[in-house]
């Protein structure tokens, strides 16, 4: 969401050019300028030209504010030491030269310990009220020494939380980032498992038949050709299915079920429409045999977006669209819920998942607003189907 309508980029430049020592020198200039003008533009009632003295502290009292940042503390004396000696000579134009000393007074107060500012409030109210004839001009000295004490305080806080809101923004960053990583390795940490699930089963297979193949040779060779195209048939597949990172997730828990697939989609939008959600599912195609990861793999891509718009979407309506193409099964979830915004931290998790699953079996998978810009939310995936004639396991 957009807070201002400056870009972020230009008030970055912007605060770099108030920090640079340029900003502080032409800082100076201007309150030079502005303390030495009533010189410039005055005349005397007297007629006689202005002692030199009043432009040697207008300036005193200004050109020391170039290194305000540095120096918060001499800076602030110097400015006060030249103000307050601005009278002691004749004739002076009738002004007092109060603009360093209260820049440098902010300086103090944004930058300096308590104690030091405080001191240096004190010190320069009591200077005023000793130093200054008039009581109105003493009264509105000290109340602007206090005005730009507490402005100066004011941006010291607000440097403190911008400086605070900075670092936890950082520190929310690492979390997610460490979070979504946590959940990419609890994704493959589960891939793993059913890959050691499945190659167990596959080279148990192939044991099996090869210990069954010497026996069966002496006694029934036809049996035995059949054993070896077993083994050879068995370890194609196990390779195949290795090389595309297997994902049959299982519950560590309790009895090993036959894992759901492609094929048990309609009953998941029949279970997830008996929750309350009005959803339908729409098949284009002809189905296609797919390899056991990928058909385990479109149901539990579709499984996790539903889920994800039952808990977070707020949607009323949903589609299941499956497309079957010649090459591949395109599998798409769309809603008409509150979008891409509201994607709770389990929600990021699942969206992690689904795109792990995807890439395991060799596909593809995208989460996002929906690509006919309606309102709503929309999860795609693209997994590849098996080469003619061969049938899913």
């Amino acid at each position: 969401m957009r807070e201002s309508s400056m870009p972020v980029p230009t008030v970055s430049r912007l605060r770099r050019l108030a920090r640079s020592p340029w900003s502080d020198a032409a800082l100076a200039a201007g309150v030079a300028g502005a303390q030495v003008a009533p010189l410039l533009f005055q005349q005397s009632v007297s007629g006689l030209p202005w002692h030199w003295w009043g432009y040697v502290a207008a300036v005193g009292a200004s050109l020391p504010l170039v290194a305000r940042r540095r120096a918060p503390v001499p800076v602030l004396l110097l400015c006060v030491v030249f103000s307050g000696l601005y009278d002691l000579a004749e004739p002076l134009a009738s002004q007092p030269l109060w603009y360093g000393a209260l820049i440098a007074l902010y300086g103090v107060a944004a930058g300096c310990p308590l104690r030091v500012r405080l001191a240096l409030l004190t010190v320069m109210c009591l200077v005023g009220l000793i130093t200054v004839g008039s009581p109105d001009t003493a009264t509105r000295g000290i109340v602007l020494y206090v005005a730009a004490y507490a402005l100066g305080r004011a941006s010291a806080g607000s440097r403190a939380q911008a400086a605070a809101l900075a670092e936890r923004a950082l520190r929310l960053e690492r979390e997610r980032r460490m979070d979504e990583e946590r959940a990419a390795e609890r994704e493959r940490a589960r891939i793993a498992r059913d890959m050691h699930d499945v190659l167990a089963h596959s080279i148990s297979l192939m044991v099996v038949q090869a210990e069954a193949g010497p026996v069966a040779l002496e006694t029934a060779p036809d049996r035995a050709a059949t054993a070896f195209d077993t083994i050879a048939d068995t370890g194609r597949d196990a390779l195949d299915q290795l090389r595309r990172m297997l994902s049959v997730l299982k519950d560590d828990d309790g009895a090993r079920a036959p894992q759901p697939t492609a094929r048990d989609l309609p009953a998941l939008v029949r279970q997830v429409a008996g929750a309350g959600l009005e959803v339908r599912c729409d098949v284009e195609g002809e189905p296609r045999p797919l390899p056991v990861d990928c058909d385990v793999a479109a149901y539990r891509i579709v499984q996790e977006a539903l889920t994800n718009v039952v808990k977070h979407a707020g949607a009323a309506r949903a589609e299941v669209r499956v497309c079957w193409h010649d090459d591949a099964l395109e599998v798409r979830v769309v809603d008409d819920g509150r979008g891409a915004g509201t994607v709770l931290p389990s929600g990021r998790n699942g969206l992690i998942g689904i795109r792990e699953r995807a890439a395991a079996c060799g596909g593809t998978a995208t989460a996002g607003p929906r690509a006919d810009l309606r309102p709503g939310f929309e999860v795609s995936a693209r997994l590849p189907v098996s080469a003619p004639g061969k049938a899913a396991a």
